[in-house]
């Protein structure tokens, strides 16, 4: 071999363990991006959105020392027609229907179980303007209408300096947010990337500066804003979303088992929609919300926040959906009707008129189909009609 050839030999050798040694540092990296990558595949997606912890960082969500609060079983109802259809069409992982506070139907689908602890995606957004209410109640937010700035300096200069508390609790901050899930380069895609590779939330929302609008002259549903209402909360409390999560929220619900969140690279909570729990456990949490902030003898939050977060006040077109602070009202519903809502086919439906909670949990690929969402809640609607 003469000394060329022996030279060349040489890089390659380098080249290969150079690749060997980052493989292995970034190991966890890749493995996350691959995880990331494939979370919405078709043989994946029920398994991956019961096991949230495989392909992201994680901070948990401590559920007190109380014991399990009780969901009494009542009389088993009889699901209308159609029902087991809808629940095969959309791909159902979980429904559960609660009338007076019992369980009147619960059942699991798709190879899931109980104990499967789901991710929430957006549903998360209704838990933390819960959490907001008792903050804003308790004193430690002066108003709605402070500005984002006196709680998370961190965001002058970005798109949301000159917002109000109000305008990112209605998706109203003018910040231009691409949302579309299917286009690889967008905005909601560029930030699940960050979390996924351990990069910084509060980074990704700092650094946005371009507006689609002023702030509060429209509604469009923006994700990050409710990040942003977590840097407020982080800022006006100088505690960890998870922490004062846990003995605001989550520790008076008496739940089965310790939810948690996903989180960046430095341990922040993916507020937005990270949360991950039980099905009977989001069922608590809609329950609570459903008697007006009371749970088991105790006044979790204020009944006047959950009526004002609850009621349609965001400027949002006429025969669109209606918008609370994070809470969605359905298109020609009566006061007392609202929900939660996350993608691929997350929803806590509220029926106060008649005292009815319906958690329904999937993994539907085809969430964004003409129609998918309007057939949701219909089928909700004619389980409630049927009680």
């Amino acid at each position: 071999m003469n000394s060329a050839m022996k030279w060349g030999f040489r890089i390659i050798l380098m080249a290969g363990l150079v690749a060997v040694v980052v493989g292995l540092w970034k190991r966890e990296e890749i493995a996350r991006l691959w995880a990331v990558n494939t979370l919405f595949d078709e043989d994946r997606i029920v398994a991956n959105f019961s096991n949230m912890q495989r392909a992201f960082l994680t901070v948990p969500v401590a559920r007190g020392d109380g014991p399990v609060s009780p969901l009494p079983e009542g009389r088993q109802m009889t699901l209308p027609e159609g029902v087991e259809d809808w629940i095969a069409s959309r791909d159902l992982t979980s429904l559960l229907v609660l009338h007076d506070g019992r369980i009147v139907h619960e059942s699991y689908h798709k190879g899931t179980g109980p104990d499967d602890l789901r991710i929430s995606w957006s549903m998360a957004k209704s838990y933390l303007s819960v959490l907001f209410g008792i903050l804003l109640e308790e004193g430690a937010i002066s108003s709605i209408d402070a500005p984002v700035l006196r709680y998370a300096p961190q965001l002058a200069d970005s798109a949301y300096d000159g917002a109000t508390i109000r305008h990112i609790l209605q998706m109203t901050s003018g910040v231009e947010f691409d949302e579309d899930y299917l286009d690889y380069d967008s905005d909601i895609n560029r930030m699940g990337r960050v979390l996924a590779l351990g990069g910084s939330m509060d980074g990704f929302a700092a650094g946005l500066a371009a507006r689609a609008g002023q702030p509060g002259a429209a509604w469009k549903y923006v994700s990050i804003d409710t990040h942003v209402l977590g840097m407020i909360i982080r800022g006006a409390t100088g505690r960890d979303i998870p922490d004062v999560m846990s003995e605001k929220v989550i520790a008076p619900l008496g739940l089965e088992t310790a939810p948690y969140y996903l989180s960046d690279g430095n341990g922040v909570a993916f507020v937005l929609g990270g949360l991950n729990m039980r099905t009977r456990d989001y069922a608590r949490f809609g329950l609570m919300v459903e008697q007006m902030g009371a749970y088991q003898g105790r006044q979790v939050v204020h009944a006047g926040w959950i009526e004002d977060a609850t009621t349609a006040s965001a400027p949002t077109a006429q025969g669109q959906m209606g918008y609370g602070y994070q809470w969605w009202i359905p298109v020609g519903a009566p006061k007392g009707i609202f929900m939660a809502r996350g993608i691929y086919g997350q929803y806590i439906y509220i029926d106060q008129n008649r005292d009815i909670v319906i958690v329904v949990t999937a993994a539907d690929r085809n969430f964004r189909a003409p129609g998918a969402h309007a057939e949701n809640v219909t089928m909700m609607r004619r389980i409630a009609d049927a009680l």
